[in-house]
């Protein structure tokens, strides 16, 4: 741990300027030009001077309409997840088919390895909705019917087919470019895009970018038996450094009378990321309920350390030496705790969730002959049938939405929203130059559950409900 402590202490004003708050024009200028990429120019990324920067609304919009499509900063599927759902490692696309999709879920499961939403999320997590109804996801079946493994082989290797899946088409597997085997994409552009933006330094396979290959082992094992929010981490620091790279490469020319000054170049390839709301992890992390009041210092000196134990082994990964003010622990912790108070769930639903649904809806005569093929495979999956796609997402403009107990937009996934952007739609009518917020926890919950929540993200709503809430106790 003392090489993170020394970068800290050696590299302490270059910490600070990666920390400090961009002026208020190079905001805005970030921001407009991303509002124009995502071309959702009904919103605007606006400071003010109480509650700092808020989205607010352009023009007018009715119940139901959608207000932002969000593209991800950075994301990752949960570990436990991948077992559950074959996605594309950028988009999160289901990838693959219905009969892969279906066999590999049964192939793990005979095994005995069921991911089954096993992840870090807390309940105060940003509520995802799909169709109108909470993710489920599925739950676990307490026991299923086992396929013969031949059955089960054969629709992983696409030797079998069931019927109607044509219904259904799936973009094919793609491997990664580096041959890690790990991460698969569902087309060359979001290979290409993964590997430019993070992958290449990420990856373990036999290209790979990285400076040692097992020490990123040890990382990748030590986040997966911890807490996977460090991959996301690395995948905010791979991204840095490998944007700072590019810039490096483009400043570089011959006929330039003097390079950009290094420090310049990184706080603008630290620029995305640099937009988020910061506050270190171990400092704003929710306690657990299972922890004493009078352990919370232990608590998150024991969260500190672990992050410290991370970082060390990211650190003698991907290191380096031009960008070292990105492995300090202060830079680590900051980014962590963007991600603990400003990310979104990703959730992606299932087609095969779908399939059982078409089939379901089919005249009685035809589904009575379709079921006879697949209800043996509907019945092994159980419960577990509509597992979808689960993970954890930094949106820059979703980030950007304030909270309100009664809010005025919501995230929610649409019939044919089937990737992984952050999609923001209208809870009611919505004026020109009103604010867009949404709810951060349950709003449903009594004032007091409320601000205690909202305490963990480090203020006090004093929205209209909680304002009439208090006047009442």
């Amino acid at each position: 741990m003392d090489s993170v402590y020394k970068t800290d202490e050696n590299f302490a004003a270059d910490v600070a300027a990666l920390l400090a708050p961009l002026p208020t024009p190079q905001l805005q200028e970030y921001f407009n030009k991303l509002i124009t990429s995502r071309r959702c120019n009904g919103i605007e990324v606006k400071n003010n001077g109480t509650i700092g920067k808020g989205v607010y609304a352009n023009s007018e919009f009715d119940e139901d309409e959608l207000i932002l499509k969000d593209e991800i900063l950075v994301g990752i599927q949960h570990s436990s997840n991948k077992v559950d759902c074959l996605v594309c490692s950028f988009c999160f696309r289901f990838i693959g088919s219905i009969e892969k999709q279906i066999g590999r879920k049964l192939y793990f499961k005979n095994l005995g390895v069921s991911g089954c939403c096993d992840d870090d999320s807390s309940e105060e997590d940003e509520c995802v909705k799909y169709n109108g109804n909470e993710e489920q996801c599925g739950g676990s079946s307490s026991s299923h019917n086992t396929l013969p493994e031949g059955v089960v082989s054969s629709l992983m290797n696409g030797e079998m087919a069931l019927p109607h899946t044509d219904k259904f088409p799936l973009p094919s597997p793609l491997s990664c470019p580096g041959g890690c085997q790990e991460a698969f994409y569902c087309s060359e552009s979001c290979a290409e895009a993964d590997w430019e933006s993070s992958h290449s330094l990420l990856c373990t396979g036999e290209r790979s970018e990285s400076i040692s290959r097992e020490a990123l082992g040890e990382f990748i094992k030590h986040a997966n038996d911890t807490n996977d929010i460090f991959l996301l981490a690395a995948k905010a620091i791979a991204f840095t450094i490998l944007r700072y790279r590019k810039l490096k490469a483009e400043h570089v020319d011959k006929k330039a009378k003097q390079s950009e000054p290094k420090q310049s170049l990184l706080l603008e390839a630290w620029k995305p990321v640099s937009i988020g709301y910061k506050r270190r992890w171990w400092d704003c992390i929710a306690l657990p309920d299972d922890v004493d009041p009078t352990d919370e210092g232990a608590f998150r000196m024991q969260i500190k350390n672990l992050a410290c134990t991370s970082l060390e082994l990211l650190k003698i990964a991907i290191f380096d030496k031009e960008c070292e003010a990105l492995f300090s622990l202060e830079i680590y912790g900051n980014i962590i705790g963007m991600f603990e108070l400003n990310n979104l769930d990703l959730v992606v639903a299932s087609p095969v969730e779908d399939y059982f649904l078409y089939i379901d809806d089919l005249p009685d005569a035809e589904k009575e002959e379709t079921e006879e093929i697949t209800r043996p495979f509907l019945d092994a999956l159980g419960d577990e049938y509509s597992d979808c796609c689960q993970g954890t997402a930094f949106f820059p403009l979703q980030s950007c939405m304030n909270h309100s107990c009664c809010p005025n937009a919501k995230a929610f996934k649409r019939e044919e929203d089937r990737d992984g952007q952050a999609v923001i739609i209208a809870l009611r009518r919505i004026s020109k130059n009103e604010e867009v917020t949404i709810s951060y926890i349950d709003e449903e919950l009594p004032y007091k559950e409320r601000q205690a929540l909202l305490a963990d993200y480090g203020f006090s709503c004093k929205c209209s409900k909680c304002l009439e809430d208090s006047s009442s106790i």
